[in-house]
Order: structure tokens, then C-alpha cells, then sequence
């Protein structure tokens, strides 16, 4: 696989401005359609319930359904507004910095970019947007997610009331290298999960672009297709990491421990007290999640991307998602 940048149609390339707006516009879209399977997802991955032999696990179903119950629906959507605050930097992040490091490791040459580079790139894509943005917004949404309190009861004060909130308190009580806690797990899970993505649907539309008469664009339900698919691969290459991640950002740190200690100390707990399978605790909720939220973002980037191109020249100079 192999791809050469400005793309087949030798349009200039995607401005930062251009990014900036289909990137964030995606993020957004993508966020407010699948964050309750997130939540759901990290309550499954906080849950220290050992699994009984013969005993049926508590699925993804069960989990929303208790959550709805006792929290109300909204209860669902806690930490969205720390998903929101950061989504357009980081689809920004993510779609320049991958056409940057792809121009760094393209031929010098031909432009050719390699499969091999493709996939370097978007690991360093994913690491990028972890430790620029990913990172402290994960350790406020998942401290929100975990909070149990009822959305309907006004007298059920919870710790963190709001995103804010939450920002101040952790960086008051913990200090400010607390919302960089699990940023080396963090910037793993980004940087495998875009390294596939990246790779996986490049992959596929250059195979489906050369099926296209005249060189057209891929038809909408195309682009959804090829970024369902990648987008489900990421996930399953580092699910325990991201269990890991999410327990190690839930808890404050402790005095004296090192992160790599805390890690270790987490991982082995979690086969101790609860077996194998608990690594891969929410893998459901976060496929359902990521595959069709991978499909949101590559369509409606895509999609305004092309709006944005036709309908003014933005100056700024960036990047290209393989036009």
C-alpha cells in the first residue's frame, strides 16, 4: 500500500483553518452521538467485581440500563462537557499533525508514502493528541463518569459538579500533573488506535478510489463503511491498555509510588482478584463506540471538508487526510 500526498486529484492540500473546522465539526457530531456507550464503557472497566465460575458477566445492556435507573438518562452523558471542550483541538491536532508527519516520512523524490510510513505517522498522530489534549481531558471525564449520584435529585451533590468544576478541584487538591496521570497509557491507546485507523482506512479507500469511475470521490455511505471498519480495529489491539488506563486516572496518585509502579500494581491486581477477562471489560461498549464514531468523523470530515474547499480558499497552509 502506498499513497503519494496531495492526493490522485493534485488539489491543494487541506488548510489548518480547513482542519481546525471539519475536524472539530466531526469530533462534536462524533461525541454527541456515542459518548453514552463511553460512559458505559468505563463503568464496566471501574467495576472490581470478580467474575464467579458459571456466573453470567454484567454486559453493556445491563450496565446502561442500571445507569438510566439510577441517574436518570443524563446520567449517561457525564463528562460530555469535558469531551466537547477538547474535541475540536484534538481533531485538529490529529488530522494536521498526521499530514505533517506524513510529508516528513514521504519520499523525497516521488511523494510516495508508504504503507509503513502511513502507519508511523498515525501512531505519532495519536501519541501528538494524547499529550497536547487527550490526556487531561480523559482524567476529567472519566472522574465525572465514575461519580454515581442521581441526575434528578438536586440534594445529591456530587464531588465534581460540572467539567469545570472538576478541572479546578483535581488541579487544587492533586496538582496540575494530575491531568497528565496514565498520559503514557493514553498517548499507547491514541497512538496504536490511529496508527490502525489511519493505515486500515487508507487502505480501503485508495482500494475503493481505483473502483470509481473518472477518479470520483467515494460516495457517503462508502466513507461510513471503511471507517466503521477501521475504526473497530483499534479497540481490539489495545483493550487491556485502556482498561488499565482508565482505573490508573480514576484515583488520586499515591505519595511515594511511581506511575510505572501503579501500573503494575493495577494489572496485577486486576488478574488477581478478577481474572483474564477483566482487561477486556467494556470491549463491547467501546467497539460499539469507536467503530461507528470513526465512521461519524471520517464521514462529516470528509464531508465539510469538501463544503469548506468549494465554497472559499482558506489561506492557512496544513493538512491533507488523503484527498
Amino acid at each position: 500500500m502506498s499513497s503519494k500526498l496531495g492526493g490522485k486529484d493534485g488539489k491543494t492540500p487541506p488548510s489548518a483553518a480547513t482542519n481546525l473546522i471539519a475536524g472539530g465539526g466531526a469530533g462534536m457530531m462524533e461525541a454527541l452521538v456515542c459518548h453514552p456507550l463511553d460512559t458505559i464503557k468505563v463503568r464496566m472497566q471501574l467495576s472490581r467485581r470478580a467474575r464467579q465460575p458459571g456466573a453470567p458477566s454484567r454486559g453493556f445492556i445491563k450496565t446502561g440500563a442500571e445507569i438510566v435507573r439510577r441517574e436518570t438518562p443524563l446520567g449517561l452523558y457525564k463528562g460530555l462537557g469535558a469531551v466537547l471542550t477538547g474535541i475540536v483541538p484534538k481533531m485538529a491536532i490529529r488530522f494536521t499533525s498526521f499530514e505533517a508527519y506524513k510529508q516528513l516520512l514521504a519520499d523525497k523524490k516521488t511523494g510516495v508514502v508508504s504503507g509503513s510510513s502511513t502507519f508511523l505517522a498515525g501512531l505519532a498522530a495519536g501519541v501528538t493528541e494524547a499529550v497536547a489534549v487527550v490526556t487531561p481531558m480523559e482524567v476529567i471525564k472519566i472522574r465525572l463518569q465514575a461519580q454515581h449520584h442521581s441526575m434528578a435529585d438536586p440534594l445529591d451533590v456530587p464531588k465534581y459538579r460540572n467539567a469545570a468544576h472538576a478541572l479546578y478541584t483535581v488541579v487544587k487538591e492533586e496538582g496540575f500533573g494530575a491531568l497528565y496521570r496514565g498520559v503514557s497509557l493514553t498517548a499507547l491507546r491514541q497512538g496504536s488506535n490511529q496508527a490502525v485507523n489511519f493505515t486500515a482506512y487508507t487502505y480501503f479507500k485508495e482500494a475503493l478510489l481505483r473502483r470509481q469511475p473518472d477518479n470520483a470521490a467515494l460516495p457517503t455511505w462508502q466513507t461510513t463503511l471503511i471507517g466503521l471498519v477501521s475504526g473497530a480495529m483499534g479497540p481490539l489491539s489495545n483493550a487491556p491498555i485502556d482498561t488499565i488506563k482508565t482505573r490508573l486516572q480514576k484515583t488520586p496518585a499515591e505519595p511515594g509510588v511511581s506511575a510505572f509502579k501503579r501500573i503494575t500494581a493495577i494489572a496485577a491486581d486486576m488478574f488477581k482478584q478478577e481474572g483474564f477477562h477483566a482487561f477486556y471489560k467494556g470491549i463491547t461498549p467501546r467497539i460499539m463506540r469507536v467503530a461507528p464514531g470513526q465512521a461519524v468523523t471520517f464521514t462529516v470530515y470528509e464531508f465539510l471538508k469538501d463544503k469548506l474547499e468549494n465554497s472559499r480558499p482558506l489561506p492557512l497552509t496544513g493538512s491533507n487526510y488523503q484527498r
